[in-house]
Order: structure tokens, then sequence, then C-alpha cells
């Protein structure tokens, strides 16, 4: 057979349609290759550079998913401040919902009244910002989380920590402040030895770092569970043997129930996110802990 021909033949796809998803682009990118299964990998996080390669300044998909949450989630908000009225609609309504649902179950329960409109700018921010960039996750034709690379999530976390630092030598003095976090009271004086190293480290780094990490493993690991689902949906419906075609409809459910997984998951690291940056914040109010 002419080396033209097998090559034809090993890059065949039965005609068909590909599910439109959220991991479909992925797919796209596979299917340029060889045949076969194509596995989601963490390459699929760092895409090509569309411009400046190699600067601090590069430009790829992922920065311009970001730009596009960003753009939506100001549009979304001007759009509502300039429609607001006495009597709210339902656009209203929802923005109006998510603004209270962070007052309330975030900065008053646990910085209270006193405090809670001091740091709520700082709080809907950051639960905003990161719902609106997890989201992106789910969009076709995006299909990556703007905060499933390490930069968003940590650039958060550094202003988390730089708050509850702040606010904390500003509220008792340097010394106090470390004193209290690094010297718990109610145990003995001889395990300082053991605890103050332990304080240290978790406010300097386990506090931030962790939530950083924490929200982009989630993002990670999300996307990689929706193009394992859908790719291996295509593979099962277009080039797996005819006695496997049958799995493609667990694979396909699989991905749509991993898909209303991952909505719930956005929004809860949105959350938990927001929550811990309140803790923080609240610990460095408080006299002793």
């Amino acid at each position: 057979m002419p080396a033209c021909a097998w090559s034809h033949a090993r890059t065949y796809r039965p005609p068909g349609v590909l599910l439109f998803t959220s991991a479909t682009p992925s797919l796209l990118a596979a299917s340029e290759g060889e045949g076969g299964f194509h596995a989601p990998s963490i390459t699929d996080f760092f895409p090509p550079a569309i411009l400046f390669e190699g600067t601090p300044f590069q430009i790829d998909r992922i920065w311009i998913i970001r730009v596009i949450a960003t753009a939506v989630l100001l549009t979304v908000f001007v759009v509502a401040a300039r429609r607001a009225k006495l009597v709210p609609g339902r656009f209203q309504n929802v923005v109006e919902m998510i603004l209270d649902f962070v007052r309330v179950q975030v900065a008053e329960q646990i910085l209270g009244k006193e405090h809670a409109k001091r740091f709520l700018p700082m709080l809907t921010t950051i639960f905003l910002t990161i719902l609106a960039f997890n989201l992106t996750g789910l969009v076709p034709g995006l299909n990556l989380a703007g905060t499933s690379r390490i930069g968003l999530p940590l650039v958060l976390a550094l202003w988390v920590f730089a708050t509850y630092w702040w606010v904390g030598i500003r509220q008792h003095g340097l010394g106090n402040y470390l004193k209290n976090n690094l010297f718990p009271p109610g145990i003995p004086k001889f395990v300082y030895v053991i605890v103050m190293p332990i304080e240290l480290l978790q406010l300097l780094i386990i506090r931030p770092g962790s939530l950083a990490l924490r929200l982009a493993a989630n993002m990670i690991a999300g996307h990689i569970m929706l193009v394992l689902a859908f790719a291996a949906t295509h593979y099962f419906v277009f080039e797996a043997a005819p006695a496997m075609k049958a799995f493609a409809a667990l694979s396909l459910v699989g991905g749509f129930a991993f898909t209303a997984f991952e909505l719930l998951v956005a929004g809860l690291q949105a959350y938990i996110f927001a929550l811990l940056a309140a803790v923080y914040i609240n610990l460095s109010l408080e006299e002793e802990h």
C-alpha cells in the first residue's frame, strides 16, 4: 500500500457528529494526531503562546479566557447597577441574591456585623472572581477554568495573606499579634519549642498555600475528568470495535454527571475560599485563639 494511502487509513474517522461539550476543543485537538484514545494531561493547562512567547507578558488561551470572564463579570454588574429598580426584576434579583449570600453567609456569619461591612468588598470580589473563572471550565469553546493554573489562585491567596497580617498587626501591634498566634495560651511552656515553628509555618505558608493549591487542584482534576469522559465517548463511538460501542452510553452519561458535579464544585470552591479568607481575618482580629 502506498505511504499516503496508509497514512490516510490511520487518520480516517467515520462520518458523524461530535457532541459539542466543554471538552470538545480538547478532543478536536487530539483528533488531529494519530488515531486511538487520547487521555487528557497536564499539558492542557499550558497551551501554546499566542503573543509575546517567553516573556512575562505572554498571552495564551488561559489568559484570553480570564480576560473574557472578567469582561463578562464586569458587564453583568455594570448592567445590574444601571438598571437597578426599587422593585427588582429577575436579573436584579439574581444579582442581589448572590451579593446577599456573600454578605450574610460569609461576612456577617464569620466576622459579625461590626467587621463585616469593612471586609465585604474584598470577600465579594474574591467570591465572584473565583466563581466566574471556575465556570469557564464548563463553557463550550473555553473549556478551561481560569483558576486551573496556580498563578491566579496564588495572587488571591497572597491578597488574603497580606490582609490578615495587616489587620492583626494594626489591631494588636506586631509583638502581640505574633505572641497570640505563635504562643497559644493553655499549654505547657516547654511545648512551645514544638508549637511555635508549626504555628509560624501555618501563618506564613500553610494558610495561603492551602488556599491556592486547593482551588487549582480541584479545577485541574475537574477538567481532566470531563475530558476523560467525553474523550472516551468519542473513542467508543468512532474508533472502538463494534462490541465496545455500547460503552459510549456509559461514558457519555458519566460526562454529563461530571459536568453537573463540576458546576457544584465551581460554586463550592468559591465559597470555601471566601469563607476561609473571612476566618483568617477574624482570627487576626481576636484577642486570643
